[in-house]
């Protein structure tokens, strides 16, 4: 297997339906996702063991953190440490976020793949 890969070849995960989808590449103790947000996608209040280090790519979102709300754009980044609550509501044209988890999320191992999976949002093509 190689650990050269071009992002299309990823599978296409649906993390909370067919409106938040996103591929992931896992290391031994790290995970990396670029996620699509489709147009006021909604990422409902969770909380997960992993750390989180994000960016937006392109578009927009309304962003909670910790009970801190801002409205976010390519760019921008956040952090979240084990446990936080969060949530996401994407902006009018959608979103294309990159995240980076440690430890790896396995707890999304189950989760649906989108088969075949569409062209990335993100590099445009």
């Amino acid at each position: 297997m190689s650990n050269l890969k071009d992002l299309a070849d990823l599978p296409m995960l649906e993390i909370w339906g067919e409106r938040v989808r996103a591929r992931r590449l896992d290391g031994e103790r790290i995970s990396l996702a670029v996620v699509e947000l489709a147009p006021n996608a909604v990422v409902p209040e969770h909380r997960h063991p992993a750390e989180q280090l994000g960016l937006c790519i392109s578009g927009s979102i309304h962003f909670t953190l910790d009970g801190e709300t801002r409205d976010l754009g390519p760019g921008a980044t956040w952090r979240i440490t084990s446990e936080r609550p969060h949530e996401v509501v994407a902006g009018p044209d959608g979103a294309v976020l990159l995240d980076v988890f440690t430890p790896v999320r396995a707890d999304w191992d189950t989760l649906p793949l989108v088969d075949p999976a569409p062209p990335p949002l993100w590099p445009a093509g």
